[in-house]
């Protein structure tokens, strides 16, 4: 505590405004000083536990599974409880149970012959759970996360002193006055659910919510019900994002990848976006075109041979329309840099070629009856309606415009937390390996500031509606966010869509990296990021995702002399036969850093079914010498900065520049 003698009041003086609105909250010299003594004694508390997960790409049942056991968070307490009291398979049974209590308690009370007995054992289990997982926490912050119906008896149950002979028959019998009642399974799932939130403080979703996997607004369901979570924004995000803006070459992208997936759940039941206008102008359109290059990459084995058809004719049918908005931004943005990915003007229509940087590629379909190669760029008076009609589904979903509302709310380019600097995809960089300055409007960006005036302009995009032209503007730079040559989401040189659809040699698909990705294993340029975002560069962390780790050819995630970790590891299973895992997640306790490497999910059902966990393997990057506490947290900088200011408000009263409420003063 600061002691404020008369050489320093002059501090105290300048601060009366402040002192007198704290005043109000804290009234009397009592109040301030048992705020200060709680203050104090919550920073001495460890710290909490981060979670941080990236690239889920729709892959909700994975996630929510990882979710539910905090990437193995759960089972290691459920170790760290009963070591070897208790075996493997019930162990697994019981993390089961904590995951989803209300499925595995049918399963359970179909199958245990002396139900009692099995809710006794269980129920006395779960609250050594419990008991564990709230340690770390004042009772206050327990308190207020416990469900109404039960908050007294948990509270009665965590506090048990196990060596008080005295009180061992009273709490057995709030065990069996539970059981003797009824309300077993409706303790059961309570205490639960409670474990469940004090498994994880903080939820990190490093990017790329959306697109490939059937369930993104289901994903972004949970996450609005989560009670602390961060998202910095990945780039299929960021279209999803531009898209319910109203920009039309995201709308088109967004419909594109749904279709390349054969995905349309999310795009129809999750959002009710009516996909009737594309269909029935595709059909009329490319009714006797097979289409066969837009076959979908992936195909459920429920999808039937026309529905596959229809699919590839829409398919290609908002590919072109795509070829086309896009251009018109490329020729109306010349500070883009993109005239290069001009290409239907490239066109010779009559050889069947398109001149590519220079050479000559044979094109594999020629079929274009919506182009006037006289004007590429110009979309039909049945292109302009469609696009218009799709365009005017993404901002009337009121489901959607709900998500991305949280998005904006909840999201950013990037964050920093805890001496992590966490963004989805990369910083700019230079061939020398310096900051790449990017001109926006005519002010030149790089490094922390480019990321932040991304920012605004992706807020401009959605909330500005005041001025057409800053909005408009807006809209085309969350397209350029997507695709764009300097966004630090797209992190490459150019996105070769054309070519995969049109041009069969591979080497014209090549989408050439930002040099970020050549120096990211250069410890020395990121000491350099870290730095620029004013972090201690020995020991802060970069934490990314956005390219996956191909750990199957011995890529490692750990960068830059462990500087930077990337945990996209292929979440998505459309990338798993690449990377060889599905996935890592990245866990920040009190202990250190551990990183976590997940092997492919089947299903929810077969892990309430059979006990079922995502097998997992976790590898400790970092072991604090001494355990971190709340003190050594961005929550603990404030907790101080509130206690300085009430040891002021103390000086205040007892100094006369403001008088208590009530007089009486105790001290």
């Amino acid at each position: 505590m600061i002691f404020y003698d008369e050489n320093n009041l002059k501090v105290i003086e300048k601060d009366l405004r402040y002192l007198k609105l704290l005043s109000k909250q804290y009234p009397t010299i009592s109040s301030a000083s048992t705020e200060i003594i709680n203050l104090q004694a919550i920073l001495n508390l460890p710290k909490g536990t981060e979670h941080f997960i990236s690239d889920i790409h729709g892959e909700y049942e994975s996630f929510t599974h990882m979710l539910k056991n905090a990437s193995g968070v759960l089972r290691r307490k459920i170790d760290d409880v009963f070591g070897n009291s208790l075996v493997e398979h019930q162990k697994s049974a019981l993390a089961t149970l904590i995951y989803y209590p209300e499925q595995k308690l049918e399963l359970v009370k179909k199958t245990e012959t002396n139900i009692k007995d099995w809710y006794k054992v269980t129920l006395h289990q779960l609250v050594e759970i419990c008991k564990n997982v709230s340690s770390k926490y004042t009772r206050s912050k327990v308190r207020k996360v416990l469900p109404p119906d039960f908050a007294y008896v948990i509270e009665e149950l965590l506090h048990e002193q196990g060596d008080r002979i005295d009180k061992q028959d009273y709490y057995n019998g709030i065990i069996n006055a539970i059981i003797d009642i009824n309300r077993a399974d409706q303790f059961i799932v309570a205490i639960s659910k409670v474990i469940q939130r004090l498994a994880v403080d903080r939820l990190h979703i490093i990017g790329d919510i959306y697109d490939r996997g059937p369930g993104a607004d289901i994903i972004l369901d949970a996450l609005m019900e989560h009670h602390s979570v961060d998202i910095q924004w990945g780039n299929h995000d960021i279209l999803w994002m531009g898209a319910a803006s109203g920009c039309e070459a995201c709308v088109a992208n967004v419909l594109r990848i749904s279709l390349r997936y054969a995905n349309l759940r999310t795009i129809e039941d999750g959002y009710g976006i009516n996909l009737l206008p594309l269909a029935t102008f595709a059909m009329d359109t490319y009714d006797d075109d097979p289409c066969k290059d837009f076959i979908p990459k992936t195909i459920d084995k429920n999808i039937s041979e026309s529905e596959i058809s229809l699919f590839a004719k829409m398919h290609k049918a908002i590919a072109i329309i795509q070829f086309k908005v896009e251009g018109n931004i490329i020729k109306r943005r010349a500070e883009f840099g993109m005239n290069d990915r001009l290409l239907l003007d490239k066109i010779d229509i009559e050889k069947g070629e398109i001149n590519l940087y220079g050479k000559i590629y044979k094109l594999n379909d020629t079929n274009f009856p919506t182009i006037d190669f006289k004007n590429p760029y110009k979309l039909t008076n049945g292109e302009s309606e469609l696009i218009d009609k799709l365009t005017n589904s993404f901002l009337n979903s009121e489901k959607l415009q709900k998500h991305i509302n949280f998005l904006y709310s909840k999201g950013s380019m990037y964050l920093v937390c805890n001496s992590n600097l966490l963004y989805h995809g990369c910083i700019p960089l230079n061939k020398d390996g310096s900051f790449k300055e990017v001109k926006i409007g005519n002010i030149k960006y790089s490094g922390r500031s480019l990321l932040d005036r991304f920012d605004r302009v992706a807020r401009d995009s959605y909330f500005f509606k005041n001025d057409e032209r800053v909005k408009r503007y807006g809209m085309d730079m969350m397209w350029y966010l997507w695709c764009g040559p300097d966004s630090p989401e797209f992190s490459k040189k150019r996105m070769t869509t054309f070519e995969r659809y049109f041009i069969d040699d591979k080497n014209t698909h090549y989408e050439e990296k930002n040099y970020y990705y050549k120096y990211r294993d250069d410890e020395t340029i990121c000491k350099n990021i870290l730095t620029e975002f004013n972090l201690d560069p020995e020991e802060s962390h970069i934490i990314n995702g956005h390219i996956p780790v191909k750990t199957k050819e011995g890529e490692n995630p750990i960068k830059g002399n462990g500087r930077l970790l990337v945990i996209d590891g292929g979440f998505c299973k459309a990338y798993q036969p690449q990377t060889g895992i599905a996935g890592y997640t990245l866990i920040y306790n009190s202990y250190g850093l551990l990183l976590t490497s997940h092997e492919p999910f089947t299903a929810i059902q077969d892990a309430i079914k059979n006990n079922e966990d995502i097998i997992s393997s976790t590898k400790i990057l970092e072991h604090a010498v001494k355990r971190k506490k709340v003190a050594d947290t961005d929550i603990g900088r404030e907790l101080e900065e509130q206690i300085a200011n009430l040891e002021k408000l103390l000086t205040a009263y007892r100094k006369g520049f403001i008088k208590e409420e009530n007089s009486s003063d105790i001290f």
